[in-house]
């Protein structure tokens, strides 16, 4: 049983060639890629610079996790912004922002608290322009194109963070901690330029804006607010949300614990880094297989397999392998993560048309904002069970939630929404004759 119903249309596979050859799906992609690499080489430097000033492996865990926390937060008072505002504003405005956070860390000198704060804030805003970039690529790519859109977006965010990673290292080891941080500025500076010259401008009936005011009331706080109260209100919407928000919390939750098991086993030196890379390789080699030898349909009944397998490997870690079964484990668990790619035409067609903007903030934000609370609740499990025991603990989880789904019955077509028409209601439209989107 499939956790929601086939489309009737969107058979047709399409190919990444198809999704690369519209050039401001290009423009996107391209500059997410660029933008996760400095964001990955800004995050680990200034964990780096905070490990260093206070000696205090709790602010530097939080000096990491400072940018993903206050996602959900910024979603729920500023998401419906993402449907508002011209998009081309608000995405050259975020790496902008992203930017400018980037310069201050690198040349004022400033307290941990005020540092802290500048990336809390940088944060609160990531939801707005991510959900803004995700609404673009649902409306210019159709049917399967937009699932193999967001398939490419995954990759691209596996590979920038794993280039992101090495690039941090080798930056810092040869510029030192402050200089690395510039060279994150220089990167966001071009992502930011990019938009805001070669992504054409958009008026208000091409992006679908809503005036203020038209989702709710009070201002930008209360439309975003009685926004995020419809989206979860729906069952299928918030079904669809906790799957994809869960299963990558209990699998990062396992991930934040590598490094004490390496170190709990005696690895020899380096391996934690070889195991930490082999979760982002196996999604990346998941996304592309799935995304591109799989038809549509084929997909969304492997939702619940593949869901699945991204907790099932991790259940071993109880029998406490060595680095060799650790590694293949952790390499089997990142493949499962390709079901996702099932649900984003099922996603996106629960969707109100005048809130995807919204929609897609509030999924980022708040994958990212468990994917933040997962290590901590992992970590503290750990110092009871050992950290394998935990590891296992958080696969059975996601194994768990992969059962849950699969007692659900295929949901009927989503109600239309009053004065809002949703995206099942416009969904021949959108994916007849040929068809979030990563925020």
């Amino acid at each position: 049983m499939t956790p929601t119903a086939e489309p009737a249309q969107g058979h047709h596979r399409a190919t990444y060639r198809e999704v690369l050859a519209e050039p401001r799906f290009r423009l996107l992609f391209s500059t997410r890629a660029v933008a996760i690499t400095a964001g990955s080489l800004r995050i680990t430097t200034f964990s780096v610079l905070v490990f260093a000033a206070t000696g205090s492996a709790l602010l530097s865990a939080l000096a990491f996790g400072i940018g993903f926390l206050p996602q959900l937060f910024g979603s729920l008072l500023l998401g419906s912004l993402a449907d508002r505002l011209p998009p081309r504003a608000l995405i050259a405005g975020g790496y902008a922002l992203e930017c400018a956070a980037a310069l201050l860390l690198a040349l004022l000198p400033m307290p941990i608290a005020a540092s802290l704060g500048v990336m809390a804030l940088v944060a609160l805003a990531t939801p707005v322009f991510g959900g803004a970039s995700s609404r673009l690529v649902a409306q210019w790519l159709k049917g399967d194109a937009y699932v193999l859109g967001r398939s490419l977006n995954n990759i691209a965010s596996s590979g920038a963070q794993l280039f992101g990673l090495a690039l941090g290292g080798a930056v810092v080891a040869v510029l030192g901690p402050h200089r690395a941080l510039a060279v994150s500025a220089a990167l966001y500076l071009g992502c930011a330029l990019a938009v805001r010259i070669r992504l054409p401008r958009l008026e208000r009936g091409e992006f679908g804006g809503t005036p203020g005011g038209a989702r709710g009331g009070g201002g930008a706080a209360g439309a975003s607010l009685h926004g995020a109260g419809l989206l979860l209100s729906g069952r299928t919407v918030r079904r669809l949300m906790l799957a994809q928000w869960l299963p990558p919390a209990f699998v990062t939750g396992a991930e934040g614990l590598i490094v004490a098991y390496a170190g709990g086993h005696r690895f020899a030196p380096g391996w934690y880094a070889v195991l930490m890379g082999c979760l982002p390789v196996g999604m990346l080699v998941g996304d592309l297989l799935v995304g591109r030898l799989l038809r549509p349909p084929t997909r969304e009944r492997l939702v619940v397999p593949l869901m699945g397998l991204t907790g099932l490997p991790l259940v071993g870690f109880a029998a406490e392998p060595g680095v060799g079964v650790s590694s293949c484990l952790l390499l089997i668990s990142g493949f499962g993560s390709a079901y996702g790619l099932g649900l984003q035409r099922p996603f996106l067609d629960a969707l109100p048309q005048d809130g995807q903007g919204h929609a897609f903030g509030l999924l980022g934000s708040g994958s990212m904002t468990l994917q933040g609370v997962g290590p901590a609740c992992f970590g503290s499990v750990a110092a009871g069970i050992g950290t394998g025991g935990a590891i296992a603990l958080a696969g059975g989880a996601a194994v768990l939630t992969a059962g849950w789904i699969r007692t659900w019955h295929p949901p009927p077509s989503p109600a239309p929404v009053r004065h809002h028409p949703t995206g099942s209601e416009k969904g021949t439209e959108q994916h007849a004759g040929s068809t979030p989107a990563g925020s």
